[in-house]
């Protein structure tokens, strides 16, 4: 059969670009081996989302007596835990086929490989073959956990994060090799559930791609709820029996070693290339990852690619943006090329983290004179009442121009203020614009509008 657009692979990125394609008037099919909506929907953000909130009303309960309330006899059943995970993800792919039929947008379920003449072939369960054409081809088969050499996953005593979504018991030990937003999404959700938690971090900081003062302050939280971080330190190796795992950890005093059930490895992931047809096609691949233009065409045209299997952050939202201008180029629009440094990144563990643009380090190393604003939520009324008085707000801003160059976040319910920073960076609105635009009160966004007045010595609260 022959397609205006076939997208190969239907996470994020992939049933959005085909949705925007059917949208814009284009004949449409979307080829996926295993679920709709691929990593994201059904392994990844949204059923960790699901298990991170059963912690978090777990941690409620267990600090109930705070509030003026008690409760007794609670415990947190853990396989239940999980069912509620899995059914949200089912539900939400089931969402995904809605969608596709709302789009009239063909669904074709096996593996794909990509032919030269603009031609996939797709093997099904049954190992039956059939070949589709298309005038254009967009590549979105996302990534996996990456193994490290010395740390093979079996996926029952070294997990990668599929398998920590569907242990078949609690653990009493883990090891959480890597910081990244998996990592810490992990570390906090098994610390509330009452896991005995400890965190290898290879660099100086957790959560190292965030600003340092973040970095901090999420240390010295996870500490406080009694998780073990270990800063530049790499496991060497893991020792299996049928006991547990011995980890062998290398730190700068020497070798540490510690006894658990499971070893969680989170260092980051992988694009899924391999036997996808790109070397019989002559598609450039470079440092992993395939090359692509301002508009996600590769060196062969009509071929593009998008989201986790391309540079740039390998995030959810990010494919999605990416498919969207794909589709909206092909179909002879002209949209904006996307800015990457305009991206907002999160971690859902708690307290949350939340950032966009530059770090004080990096706008200080790009040679720009700062202007700093901070504001701690123990000034916020509203983070007192709710007992979330952990974290801040960082903004960052160019002297000269009042630019807004980064925005930095811990703390309750920061991954939905993020989107205002993005908005205002987009906008390229100043830092007295900012402070004269009036937030509500009592809220937890308003220490947005006191950061950026204490970058100005402006600020009333403090």
């Amino acid at each position: 059969m022959n397609y205006d657009v076939i997208v190969l692979g239907s996470g994020p990125g992939g049933y959005v670009t085909a949705i925007r394609a059917s949208q814009l008037g284009l004949k449409t099919a979307v080829i996926e081996k295993e679920s709709l909506g691929g990593v994201c929907l059904n392994w990844g953000c949204i059923p960790t989302k699901a298990l991170l909130k059963s912690a978090n009303v777990y941690e409620y309960i267990n600090h109930a007596d705070d509030y003026g309330i008690k409760i007794s006899g609670h415990k947190a059943d853990f396989s239940a835990v999980v069912k509620r995970s899995r059914d949200v993800a089912e539900k939400m792919s089931g969402g995904v086929q809605f969608l596709m039929k709302k789009n009239k947008i063909d669904v074709i379920m096996g593996t794909g490989k990509i032919l030269p003449e603009k031609q996939i072939e797709v093997t099904d369960s049954s190992n039956k073959k059939n070949t589709y054409s298309a005038k254009h081809i967009v590549i979105a088969t996302g990534a996996r956990s990456r193994q490290l050499p010395n740390l093979p996953q079996d996926g029952k005593q070294v997990i990668g994060y599929r398998d920590a979504m569907v242990l078949p018991k609690m653990p009493k030990k883990m090891v959480i090799v890597g910081s990244g937003a998996i990592g810490v999404e992990f570390a906090y959700f098994y610390n509330a559930m009452g896991v005995d938690i400890t965190v290898v971090e290879y660099l100086p900081n957790i959560v190292p791609l965030e600003d340092v003062d973040v970095s901090k302050q999420l240390e010295k939280t996870f500490k406080k709820k009694g998780i073990n971080v270990m800063t530049n330190s790499s496991v060497e190796k893991v020792e299996k029996s049928s006991k547990g795992c011995k980890v062998i950890i290398k730190t700068t005093k020497g070798e540490d070693k510690i006894e658990c059930d499971i070893v969680l490895s989170a260092v980051g992931i992988q694009p899924n290339i391999e036997n996808i047809g790109l070397e019989e096609t002559g598609i450039v691949v470079d440092s992993g990852k395939i090359v692509v233009d301002d508009y996600y065409q590769t060196n062969i045209p009509g071929y593009y690619a998008i989201g986790d299997v391309v540079a740039g952050q390998a995030l959810a939202h990010v494919a999605s943006a990416e498919g969207i201008t794909c589709v909206e180029k092909i179909a002879g629009h002209h949209p904006e090329a996307i800015d990457y440094n305009n991206i907002p990144g999160c971690a859902y563990c708690s307290p949350e983290i939340a950032s966009v643009g530059m770090t004080e380090r990096a706008a200080k190393e790009a040679g720009y004179e700062l202007k700093i604003g901070k504001f701690p939520f123990s000034a916020s009324g509203k983070a007192s009442a709710a007992g979330h008085n952990d974290g801040f707000i960082k903004l960052i801003f160019d002297a000269k121009y009042g630019e807004l160059l980064g925005g930095h976040m811990i703390g309750a319910n920061v991954t939905e203020m993020i989107a205002e920073i993005v908005a205002l960076r987009k906008l390229e609105t100043t830092g007295q614009e900012l402070i004269k635009t009036i937030h509500p009160h009592p809220t937890m966004s308003e220490a947005i509008m006191e950061a950026a007045a204490a970058a100005y010595g402006e600020v009333i609260h403090m």
